[in-house]
């Protein structure tokens, strides 16, 4: 069976917004988020009438005890189509992880088959007050009850383990994770939206962090934050009327554990394995190779996942990516290097679940980026969540760029 995108470059991206990403937004997350929509509906040079498509994923990442409320600490589909354009011909939300790409996929296939002409996709993430990940559950069931009374809790501990199991495998240092934190926040500092806009980090600043869940420090993990973003997408016929260059949407493809664990148990092994699975099912798709590929953005939502994202993709061996890293290999300021984290990222925006990663492949293949423009950058790759629960997403500015 083939693996070929049979919507390849049928569907753009063709408008764009991001809001300000702050620790706690002056207004609801409703309001930000209806705001954001407008600006990428504008930005489009569509209005809200016209967009009959609305798509997003609603998952709220805290293993803590907060309320999921519609408007306030979510914003679904629904409820933001009532606010734009209340009889829409589509709208969906994406459950699971890998937000970004499941989100994509539902919107592209929409368009490509017809269920709607315009669909808006945004991504809306929450910072409730308190701490993020605390919990008064007194008891727990199903998988957790093995995990959570001992400690084992939460995405935290999660990252801890497979970490832990590449640095003893491996060899890898603090000094070389280091490097991936420094580089995300050096990125972040340039973008005016950013949390951590004006504010790069230092090695030095970075090491004298405490450690969480060791080997996992405090900078290690992106920090909770109130912000949108949304996405205009519609047929690449139409696109060419509208005021900005198509980004066209050339493959995706997502990944699952070969084996079934306890939750928040990840295996180095059956990470990487499911992360090859992915790739090999990308270029199918995408009808392209990472040779093809002008720009890749790799998912940071914990600083480890860079090293297994630049392993997955096969962008150095097993294993070696930590030293690719400590040798300068993602220096997006260094010529010939691998600006893999030049959107600042997970760590270098705050926790915006992918976003910055499809935000930067859209606004440097459809030459937005201004004053951080690549030149030549014609194809891109945006990594989203882990190589074996997320996925990736492929774009180019012309169609056909995947044989």
């Amino acid at each position: 069976m083939s693996g070929r995108f049979r919507a390849r470059d049928q569907v753009a991206i063709v408008g764009y917004a991001q809001s300000p990403v702050t620790r706690h937004a002056d207004r609801s997350l409703g309001a930000l988020t209806v705001e954001t929509a407008r600006a990428a509906i504008a930005d489009a040079g569509l209005t809200p009438e016209q967009v009959d498509g609305f798509v997003t994923a609603t998952l709220f990442p805290t293993s803590g005890a907060h309320a999921v409320v519609d408007g306030v600490s979510v914003v679904s589909a629904d409820w933001l189509a009532a606010r734009l354009n209340p009889n829409p011909r589509y709208a969906a939300g994406f459950s699971g992880l890998g937000q970004i790409p499941g989100s994509m996929a539902l919107a592209v296939n929409a368009v490509a088959g017809g269920a709607a002409e315009h669909v808006l996709v945004h991504r809306a993430l929450y910072n409730p007050a308190g701490s993020y990940h605390d919990t008064g559950a007194a008891e727990f069931r199903g998988g957790l009850q093995w995990t959570a009374p001992q400690g084992f809790f939460g995405p935290l501990a999660m990252m801890g383990m497979t970490y832990t199991e590449y640095v003893q495998r491996y060899g890898a240092s603090r000094e070389a994770l280091a490097e991936v934190v420094v580089e995300a926040r050096k990125n972040g500092a340039r973008l005016p939206w950013s949390h951590w806009s004006g504010r790069p980090l230092s090695v030095e600043q970075y090491l004298a962090e405490p450690m969480l869940a060791d080997p996992i420090g405090r900078l290690d993990c992106d920090i909770p934050v109130d912000g949108a973003a949304a996405f205009v997408l519609t047929t690449a016929e139409r696109a060419r009327d509208l005021p900005h260059r198509p980004v066209h949407v050339s493959g995706y493809a997502t990944g699952a554990p070969p084996r079934r664990r306890l939750p928040a148990h990840w295996p180095l092994d059956d990470l990487m394995a499911a992360g090859a699975t992915t790739a090999e099912r990308l270029w199918a798709s995408a009808g392209m190779g990472l040779d093809d590929i002008d720009l890749v953005q790799v998912y940071d939502g914990f600083s480890p996942l860079v090293y297994l994202w630049l392993e997955a993709l096969g962008r150095c061996p097993v294993g070696e990516a930590h030293r690719y890293v400590r040798d300068g290999g993602i220096d997006s300021d260094r010529p010939g290097a691998d600006p893999v984290l030049l959107s600042g990222g997970s760590l270098g925006n705050g926790r915006m679940h992918g976003v910055p990663q499809l935000l930067e492949c859209y606004l440097q293949v459809s030459g937005r980026a201004g004053d951080r423009q690549r030149p030549g950058v014609t194809t891109a790759l945006s990594c989203h969540s882990s190589p074996h629960l997320g996925g990736a997403l492929v774009y180019s500015a012309q169609p056909g760029a995947g044989v």
